[in-house]
């Protein structure tokens, strides 16, 4: 299982596409707390909202970052930080789109995140019942055709984010 550093080269070695699926409505990530505080509190979220650094830095070489979030109205006060930063990784480059399981019912996709790297190896994300990141696990070459399954479903059932954003903001 990868975690931390290990888990963050993906990012950089990749070569042309990331796809994610996120499928939690609480995510607790120690770097964003600070940042996750000053949004509850209504303050300036800087300029990295507006254009996401880390989007960008994959986007710039070319690559395609695109994530599905699949979540359920009302939304948490995470998800509602969360979704008030992807216009910034639009702005950078990344494809979000969300299927909201309380207006759509989606079969046929896990209950878990993941990672889908160029099409050729997919990360199982684990975190504890609180949203903290344990590490990603890579799952056997022979599931492979089911997690791009997963993801081109997710991709044909998602709401582009503006639209969904344009409804419930």
């Amino acid at each position: 299982m990868l975690s931390g550093e290990e888990f963050g080269r993906l990012f950089e070695t990749f070569e042309q596409t990331a796809f994610r699926l996120e499928t939690f409505s609480v995510y607790d990530v120690e770097e964003e707390r600070e940042e996750f505080e000053r949004f509850l509190a209504g303050r300036d979220m800087g300029p990295d909202w507006e254009d996401n650094p880390w989007v960008r830095s994959m986007t710039d070489k070319g690559k395609q970052v695109s994530r599905v979030h699949v979540l359920r109205s009302p939304l948490t006060d995470y998800l509602r930080y969360e979704l008030a930063a992807y216009p910034g990784n639009i702005t950078a480059g990344e494809t979000i789109g969300i299927i909201d399981l309380s207006e759509l019912t989606v079969t046929s996709l896990p209950d878990h995140d993941f990672w889908l790297f160029d099409d050729q190896s997919v990360y199982q994300m684990h975190y504890t019942p609180d949203g903290a990141f344990i590490g990603a696990e890579l799952l056997p070459a022979h599931r492979l055709a089911e997690y791009q399954h997963y993801r081109d479903r997710a991709l044909a059932e998602a709401v582009p984010f503006a639209d969904y954003w344009e409804r419930h903001h």
